[in-house]
């Protein structure tokens, strides 16, 4: 089996990263550890707000950018290449 290029793995990694995060966010877990005393209503809705612009913009990269996940995507990826039409 072929091994996925670096920029699938990336952007894999960070979907997972994000939506993991989201998931957290959405039990009012936070991944950094603040106190609650710590944490302002400001704060924290700036937290929630960043965390959800980081998954959509992970998201939407994941899902926007070709990767090349299924043999059928190895193939297509190793015929584009023979052919001087990817990196």
């Amino acid at each position: 089996m072929k091994s996925f290029d670096k920029g699938t793995v990336i952007r894999t990694v960070l979907l997972f990263i994000a939506l993991i995060n989201q998931t957290l966010v959405m039990f009012g877990q936070t991944v950094l550890p603040i106190s609650e005393e710590q944490v302002q209503s400001v704060g924290e809705a700036l937290y929630v707000a960043g965390s959800t612009i980081f998954t959509m913009v992970t998201a939407v990269m994941a899902w926007f950018k070709n990767n090349y996940v299924t043999y059928k995507g190895h193939l297509q990826k190793d015929a584009l290449k023979q052919r001087g039409l990817t990196k």
